[in-house]
C-alpha cells in the first residue's frame, strides 16, 4: 500500500527534516509511525499525502506514483490532520454531504454515504448538529468521517487521540479497528501514546531526526524484556512518555 524509497524533504536555508525513508506498509496494516516532536513524522505523512514535494526519493501509495500521478493517489486515500476540519457552526450532516460531493459523488449517492459513514461512526441523529457542540472525541470522529466518503483504500490519521480522554481514545481505537475489518482499509498513523501504539498498531516504525531508526511489531521490539518504552529511550535519549508530556 505504502513503498517509499530514498524519501528525503529539505527546507530553505538547508533545514533537511526527512532523509532518506525508506519503507513499505502492506495491505490491512495498521502501521503507528513513532518519534519525537521535529522527528519528520509529520513531514514525511505530508510528503505521502501528496501535500509536500519531496526534495529527492521515489514512492507509490495506494499502487499510484506519488510524483507521477499525485491526483490519482488523492481519489485513493483519505487524510485526517492533528488540527482537523471541522466547522464549529456547520450542522454535520451538511459538512459531510458536501465533503462526498467534491468527492465526485452525486447528490444522491453523497446522501446514501453520508448515512453510511455516520452510521460506521456512532455519529447517526448527530445530522443537525453544529461542530461547535460536540465533544473531544465526537469530533474526532467527525474528523475521520470527512476522509472515507469515497472509501479511500489507505487512511492517513496524523496523531488521532491527542487531547482526548481515556474513554474517547479507547473509543476511537475500536472504530479504527473496525475499518480495518469490515472495509479493509489500511491505516498509517502518527502517535505518542505507548498503549496506543502497543495496543492498536501491528507494526511500529520509530523515526529520529528525519532518519527511520527501528522498525518491527510492538511484541519485536519488546522482545527480550525490553519495553519499547525502553527501546525509544536507546534511539533519542529521551521516552516516549517524557516526550508526550513536553
Amino acid at each position: 500500500m505504502i513503498n517509499a524509497t530514498g524519501l528525503s524533504k529539505t527546507f530553505k536555508g538547508g533545514d533537511v527534516a526527512v532523509k532518506n525513508v525508506t519503507m513499505s506498509v502492506r495491505p490491512g496494516e495498521i502501521v503507528g509511525f513513532l518519534g519525537p516532536n521535529g522527528a519528520g513524522k509529520t513531514t514525511t505523512m505530508r510528503m505521502l499525502t501528496t501535500l509536500l514535494r519531496p526534495t529527492s526519493g521515489t514512492a507509490t501509495v495506494a499502487g499510484h506514483d506519488l510524483l507521477g500521478d499525485p491526483a490519482r493517489v488523492r481519489r485513493h486515500i483519505g487524510y485526517v490532520s492533528q488540527s482537523g476540519g471541522v466547522s464549529p457552526s456547520v450542522p454535520l450532516g451538511e459538512e459531510l454531504h458536501l465533503q462526498a460531493m467534491l468527492y465526485g459523488l452525486s447528490r444522491a449517492e453523497a446522501s446514501a454515504r453520508t448515512a453510511e459513514v455516520l452510521a460506521m461512526l456512532d455519529l447517526t441523529g448527530m445530522e443537525s448538529r453544529p461542530g461547535g457542540t460536540l465533544s473531544g472525541g465526537q469530533r474526532r470522529r467527525v474528523d475521520i468521517a470527512f476522509a472515507l466518503p469515497h472509501r479511500p483504500a489507505l487512511l492517513f490519521l496524523d496523531e488521532p487521540t491527542t487531547g482526548l480522554d481515556p474513554q474517547s481514545r479507547a473509543n476511537l481505537w475500536d472504530h479504527i479497528r473496525r475499518l480495518r475489518a469490515e472495509d479493509g482499509v489500511t491505516v498509517f498513523l502518527t502517535t505518542h501514546y505507548l498503549d496506543e501504539a502497543d495496543a492498536l498498531c501491528d507494526r511500529l516504525l520509530i523515526i529520529d531526526h528525519g532518519e527511520i531508526v527501528a522498525t518491527g511489531s510492538p511484541a519485536e521490539l519488546k522482545a527480550g524484556g525490553r519495553t519499547l518504552d525502553q527501546a525509544f529511550l536507546d534511539l533519542t535519549g529521551r521516552s516516549l512518555r517524557e516526550e508526550a508530556a513536553l
